[in-house]
């Protein structure tokens, strides 16, 4: 990924690789940022430790990956300091092992954590090798997700405040209504669930959550933006407004008195505030594909893309996919939404046709209702409030339970909207 720093130092690749499931890595949280540098014997471990380094959860590791045995490591670090984790894969036999370690122990900085791969299941070795100040000892071959969750052990404090999911919505099109879609889902997850949530628009110029919610509010996440130095708990509480009881809104300035040319790690200060601030932060992400749009999303917990059911969104959601794939390759696909589907005269591609392309079915179609949506934008007020038993309320609710991981996606016995498409799609 581009928002890591590493280097991989390696000769003949092969074109293997091994087979992740989302589910493996559902528990890893994100690492912090620290130096880690892997010695590997094997080709295997090699590719493991490259995909490790493509993964969003060490977006802040600076990672070096060497095609070199523990001696080398011994000899390289002799003059230069040693990295915060070191890796070390090794094939010698049990009774080996420590004088294989001693001259590495010699230069080695007392605070480096040490994980090492062998060959051997031994426990008088693993025993041996804790007793003498290695953090953990694993069994070769080791899996993408065996790395990250040792990794992740060790440098994530386990009695630590949990981190917040944080859930970004993005439309395949302008006015494709992802805004309205992530407006109301926050509504819901907040009201729904009891639960505190942060509802931060980044579309700084055109951002119209204050408007939906009808507020006001002096501060905003521009203040955030250009201020990092300040930014932490405290100051965010101060930025915030209160849209209900559970629900608050990091709003967007919706002025045009600057130019807002954000740098790629913009908001990376901000979604770490929030994350310690709220069980549940919802990402209003303006349809755009710059560098910090990049970052921002191959980072979040969970995807939604937003598409009207026409050409143009067809090729933008297509696009978006295999981005997105490519910068998230160990994540389950973006959910995606159809919306505004059926507008009187308009001709629209049916939604078979728009899905088969894909390969994903959309967790909700949502039908155009100018009435509805008009009404509750223009009262500042959302679909649950207007009439939370109608059927559109009712696929938000739903929305709001997969997204927050509180229900799957269930496979329709047969495609199209006369079987909803999936477990949230209403007619």
């Amino acid at each position: 990924m581009s928002t890591i720093d590493y280097t991989i130092e390696r000769t003949g690749a092969g074109e293997a690789e091994e087979t992740v499931r989302p589910a493996e890595l559902d528990g890893v949280r994100s690492l912090p940022r620290i130096s880690v540098h892997a010695f590997c014997e094997s080709e295997a471990m090699l590719r493991t430790m490259e995909r490790c380094g493509q993964d969003r959860r060490m977006a802040k590791v600076s990672l070096r990956v060497s095609s070199a045995s523990i001696a080398a490591a011994a000899n390289m670090f002799a003059s230069a300091p040693t990295p915060n984790l070191l890796i070390l894969e090794t094939s010698t036999e049990p009774r080996g092992i420590m004088d294989e370690l001693a001259p590495l122990a010699e230069v080695c900085d007392p605070s480096t954590k040490v994980i090492i791969v062998g060959s051997y299941n031994d426990i008088p070795l693993y025993r041996d090798l804790i007793r003498n100040g290695i953090s953990e000892y694993m069994v070769g071959p080791v899996g993408m997700a065996d790395v990250l969750s040792a990794m992740s052990a060790i440098f994530v404090d386990p009695d630590a405040e949990p981190l917040g999911r944080t859930i970004a919505f993005i439309g395949a099109k302008g006015g494709a209504g992802s805004s309205t879609i992530a407006h109301n889902c926050a509504f819901d997850i907040s009201s729904l669930f009891q639960t505190e949530v942060i509802l931060a628009d980044l579309d700084l110029p055109y951002g119209t959550a204050n408007i939906d919610f009808d507020q006001d509010p002096p501060q905003g996440i521009s203040e955030a933006i250009y201020a990092p130095d300040r930014l932490d708990e405290v100051f965010l509480d101060r930025l915030l407004t209160k849209c209900s009881e559970r629900l608050s809104l990091l709003a967007a300035p919706s002025m045009l008195d600057r130019a807002y040319d954000l740098e790629r790690g913009s908001f990376q200060p901000i979604i770490e505030v929030l994350q310690r601030s709220a069980p549940v932060t919802v990402l209003d992400v303006p349809h755009a594909w710059s560098e910090w749009t990049r970052v921002l999303l191959s980072e979040v917990d969970e995807l939604v893309i937003t598409a009207v059911p026409d050409l143009a969104n067809l090729r933008n959601t297509k696009n978006m996919l295999d981005a997105l794939k490519k910068l998230r390759p160990n994540d389950k696909p973006p959910h995606l939404i159809l919306n505004q589907v059926g507008l009187p005269k308009r001709p629209e591609i049916a939604p078979d046709d728009f899905c088969e392309p894909l390969g994903v079915q959309p967790v909700a179609v949502i039908p155009f209702d100018a009435q509805l949506f008009g009404t509750a934008a223009n009262s500042g007020r959302m679909i649950a409030e207007m009439d939370r038993k109608s059927p559109t309320a009712e696929t938000f609710s739903q929305i709001a339970h997969l997204v927050t991981g509180r229900a799957t996606i269930k496979k329709p016995k047969k495609a199209g909207l006369g079987n909803l498409l999936g477990l949230l799609g209403r007619k």
